[in-house]
This record gives C-alpha cells, structure tokens and sequence, in this order.
C-alpha cells in the first residue's frame, strides 16, 4: 500500500459518485447560505454588544499555528504483493506528508512520490492492534486469511510501527528504525493530524462559523443530533465525509464479495476501493465549493451592508420574539433539563474541568521553566551563542511536539472515561475536545512566549549589569505569569462552557422537538414582518433553549471552579511571589508589549559584563 495503483471504479461508477457528491451540494448550500446571514449578524451584534470587562492580557502571538518539519528515512509497506521499501518522508509544516525515494531526490527538489494531507488520520503504533482493526473491517478477514497473506504482511518484523488509518482513505504503513525515530515521528504526525483537523475550529472567520452550524441543521435534518468527529477537517473534507457516511451502508452491501483476496488482503483491498471513492467524491466537493467562492464573497459583502445599519431593530425584534417563547417552552425545557441533564452536568463539568486545569497546569509548569532557563543563562553567559540559541528554543516552544507533549497528554486524560459519560447524550466527538484542549494549551503558550520576549526585549538594554538584567528578566516573568493566569482562566471558562453546550444543546433540542416544532409557526408572522434573511423563528427557539442550558451551565461551571480554588487553597496551592507585586501597567503599554519600567535611566549604573545585542529576545 503506497503506491498509485490504478482506480478500481469505472467511469460509470465514478460519474454516479459525481452526481452524488452534486446532490449533496444541492441539498447543504441553501443551508448554508442562511447560516452565513445569521453569522453575519452574530458578528455585528458582537461588535455593538458590551464587551468583556477583561480582555486578553498576553499578546496575540502573530505565528500562525504549524508543525514543525520532521523528515528522515522510513520503510513502508507497498506494491502488489505488498513488500516494505525504504523512502525518505517528509512531514511539512502544513500538516502535509511527502515521501520520496530516497533523500537524494528530496534534496535536488525532485517530485514526491506521493503525498497526502493528514486530515482524519489516527496513528497506530502497535502491529497487532493495526492486524485486529484489519480484521474488523471484513468480518471473518481473522479466520480466513492464508499463511501467505500473513506472512507477505509480516515479512520482515516491524518493531517500531507507525500505521496511519482513516475511515475513508488508503491505510499508510510505515516502520520507523529506531524506538527513538519512532516516538519523534508519532509526536510529529500526531501534530499534524490535529492542526490539519481543526482548522475550522480555530477560525474566527464568519463563513467558518456558517459553515460548522449548517453542518450541524444539515445533519439534524437526517436525525443526527449528536456532535461528532465528522467537522474535522475543510470545509470539502467535512462535505466528502458527509457523504462518504452516507454511502458506507451500500458500499458494504455490495461490494466485499466482489473484492479481490482473503482475509486481511481483502481488508487491503476494501481500503484501496474507498480511497478511490473518496477521491471521486472529495474532488467534486471542493470543486463545488470554489465554484461557490464568488457567490459566497458576494453574499458576505451584500449581508454586511444590508444588516448592520438596521442591526438594533433586528436584535429588538428578537429579544421581543424571544421572550415570547421562552415563556411557551419554559415548563417543558425546564421539565427536560431535571429529568435529562441535571443528575449528569455536575458531573461532565467537574471531570472538564479536571482535565482542562491539568493542562493548563502543565503549560505554566513548562512556560516557567523555561523563562528561568533564559534567566539562568543571561547571568551565566549573556552575550554568548548559546543564550542566542536558547531564546530561538524558548521562542519555539510552542511548537516543539516533544515539549508540548507533557501538556498534550494531560489533555487525553480520562478521554475514556468522560467518553463513556456522554455518549448517553449523542455526543461522539470526543477526538474534537481532545484537539480543542490541546490546541488552547498551544495557544496559551504561543501568546505567552510572544509576550515574554516582546517584554523582555524592551526592558533589557546596555545599562544593566548582569544582575540587574536576570533581576527585570525576572520581573518580566512574574509579569506574564500574572497575565498567563488571567487569559487561561477566562480561555478555561470559555472552552468548558462551550463544549458542554456542544454536548448537551443538541440531546435537549432532540428531545423538545417533538413537543415544541409545532408552537413554532405561530411567530413566523412577526419575524417575517422584518423581512432580514438573517432572524428566523428556529434560530431564535435555539437561542433560547441555548441560553437558559448556558445559564445552567454557568452556574454549575461556578459551583466547579470555586470547589476547585477552596481544594488548591487547603492544598496549600500559592502563586510565585512576584506574582503578588501590583502590575501598574497601562492598557496602551499592554498593546505596545512595552515594558512600564524602563530600567538603564539611571547613570551612576555601571555595565559590569556586555549584554546580547538588540533584538535578541525579539520573537
């Protein structure tokens, strides 16, 4: 596997997929096209809205999120029969990975032999586990496979794995050459499947909220309530998936008697044959979304000029509509919420919080680190090669997968057992909360590392001895350490409330839809007097079953985070003590990222040792 075997669709097959994958675009782009109006204005109203009385106190670190280029030689398993080869992979910053024949070719800038992107990937580091999940996917594959099946597949023993799986797509096979090649590769692709997966989670981009939310509405309307695993990914990779769920059942039905081989050649076989429909499908997708682009730029432009003059009309309307069912649906939802929700929430939002503070936890532990390090070595050596290497290793920290991973791991923890909690509830996508955890611990750390050097290279100038320099580098420290707590307290409460709403707004609106669609119809008279696209009679019911579920959720959050405080304080849990030292900083100094106390102004201070140029804490 590995190779670029022919397709084993026929143009027939593969015009069918196309016209599958069309009416898929039919039936999800209307949707769509409401969902960006009420996007636009959830926007504008956020903008005129009171803000936050406490904004981010680390800068917004400027580094888009990446991984880091990880290349090196691998065998993979590939051919008819399949035989492990030696390449040379490459794994991009981008999250995408190329393999070459050899290094030779990667180094004169030759074609890969193939690539592919990680969207959707789960690693697999253990043989067996790989050989049973083979076996699941054609039933009876365990019982049937022949001695020359096996031993093709284990021709030459792989003692350090790393098998790449995907529901839809060709499995990767790769042996790394050492336990030590082996654990930098997993860390390596384990970032790249979670930057490639959760690039619509992290936009902030109106369309990026429209599109997530009519997946959503497309899905309830085919009776999947539940969150899942399926918004991993683009926007056409999330589509293609869609319909690649869709189209499972037939293909299954159909297709495994027709397949070439026994047992786990079969299963080989079955993985070839969906890779090919994905293809089909993924590439009709995305070419139907870009041929959608400029409609959709239009749209954007159009919903902006049209909603935000009459923006305050518009948001009085709905609270006046609001309010109105509210008090229809009140008995019923309050009814749902002690009967469904209340017994379990306490205890999904304890269990959040846990592993959300043990995150949080170990990225502070690891920001603190490292600042003294470059304390220690400012004293030690300032103006050496090796503080300048040391400040570019800090400045990287956000992004070295060895590092990160003492924190990425603290944000798998209990994935099972809080798994298990929730599926009650139709929420299946707890792969997304682990990659929502880790990437805020990611962006804790990029922002404080920005703020750290930004501060530090503004405080540090030629007038300071040693000494003097380690005493406001320090400082500085204490600084972000404060600022750190404010902005992962408030990225805590966020990230906590949001996904329980994402795992217990869906169970509700399932269980009141029955009772509640019909009473819906009765105030499309008032909302459609308005005559905005962006205000529907549905959208303002979820908001209210939103709003009084989040006032549940922000009261038990509460009843958590103050538990939470009395147990660190009988612990005996106490902040650094520069962290007690008031921060007098201003907000406009805070937007500079300049430093209040501009030390050197003073001339009876004598340079007892050079400091390291200008710029050398600059991220």
């Amino acid at each position: 596997m590995g190779g670029q075997p022919s397709s084993p669709l026929n143009k027939q097959q593969q015009q069918c997929l196309r016209g599958q994958a069309d009416t898929l675009l039919r039936d999800f782009l209307p949707c769509y096209r409401g969902r960006l109006a009420a996007s636009v204005l959830q926007q504008v109203s956020r903008e005129l809205g009171p803000q936050e009385p406490a904004g981010c106190q680390l800068l917004r670190s400027k580094k888009l999120p990446r991984v880091c280029e990880h290349r090196g030689p691998l065998t993979q398993l590939q051919g008819q029969p399949p035989r492990w080869q030696t390449i040379f992979c490459v794994l991009r910053g981008d999250g995408c990975l190329e393999w070459f024949s050899h290094k030779e070719e990667y180094e004169r800038g030759g074609r890969p032999l193939r690539s592919t992107v990680l969207t959707g990937y789960t690693l697999l580091t253990s043989q067996r586990a790989y050989l049973r999940l083979l076996d699941a996917l054609c039933p009876g594959s365990s019982e049937e496979h022949t001695q020359e099946d096996s031993d093709s597949l284990l021709e030459v023993p792989v003692s350090f794995p790393l098998f790449l799986q995907h529901p839809f797509r060709r499995h990767l096979c790769f042996s790394a050459t050492t336990r030590e090649a082996q654990r930098a590769w997993r860390l390596a692709l384990q970032g790249g499947i979670r930057l490639r997966g959760t690039v619509l989670q992290r936009s902030q981009a109106p369309a990026a909220w429209a599109f997530l939310d009519a997946v959503r509405l497309y899905r309830q309307h085919q009776g999947h309530f539940g969150d899942d695993d399926v918004t991993l990914g683009s926007d056409a990779e999330v589509l293609a998936a869609l319909l690649m769920r869709e189209l499972l059942p037939a293909l299954r039905a159909q297709t495994p008697p027709s397949l070439r081989g026994a047992g786990r050649a079969r299963a080989w076989a079955w993985t070839e044959l969906l890779d090919a429909v994905h293809t089909v499908v993924l590439a009709r997708v995305s070419a139907g979304l870009r041929s959608f682009q400029p409609e959709k730029d239009g749209l954007l432009e159009s919903l902006e000029r049209t909603i935000r003059p009459d923006v305050d009309h518009t948001l009085q309307l709905r609270a006046r509509v609001a309010g109105r069912l509210r008090t229809d649906v009140q008995g019923l939802l309050e009814s749902c919420l002690r009967r469904e929700v209340d017994a379990q929430l306490p205890r999904v939002t304890r269990m959040l919080l846990s592993t959300v503070e043990a995150t949080i936890v170990a990225v502070r532990t690891l920001l603190a680190q490292g600042m003294d390090r470059l304390c220690r070595h400012l004293r030690q050596n300032p103006s050496g090669a090796r503080l300048r290497r040391e400040v570019y290793s800090f400045g990287e920290m956000p992004w070295d997968p060895e590092l990160m991973q003492i924190c990425y791991r603290e944000a798998e923890r209990g994935k099972g057992q809080l798994g298990q909690l929730v599926a009650p509830f139709g929420f299946l996508g707890m792969q997304s909360l682990v990659f929502g955890a880790q990437d805020l611990a990611q962006q804790l750390m990029a922002d404080a590392v920005a703020t750290f050097l930004q501060l530090a290279d503004q405080c540090l100038t030629t007038a300071l001895n040693c000494d003097q320099a380690a005493q406001q580098l320090e400082k500085v420290r204490g600084r972000v350490l404060k600022k750190f707590k404010s902005d992962s307290s408030s990225g805590q409460r966020k990230f906590i409330g949001g996904w329980l709403l994402c795992i217990f707004l869906p169970f509700v609106l399932s269980q009141l839809e029955p009772s509640c669609k019909k009473e819906l119809p009765e105030f499309d008279g008032d909302v459609l007097a308005v005559g905005s696209q962006a205000l529907t009679t549905k959208d303002i019911y979820e908001d209210v079953i939103r709003e009084v579920l989040l006032e549940r959720i922000n009261r038990e959050l509460r009843k958590a985070l103050d538990a939470s405080d009395a147990s660190c304080t009988l612990g005996g849990y106490s902040e650094a003590p520069w962290e007690e030292e008031e921060d007098e900083e201003t907000e406009p100094q805070r937007e500079r990222g300049a430093c209040p106390m501009q030390p050197g102004s003073r001339a009876e201070v004598q340079t007892l040792c050079p400091l390291p140029p200008s710029g050398t804490f600059r991220s």
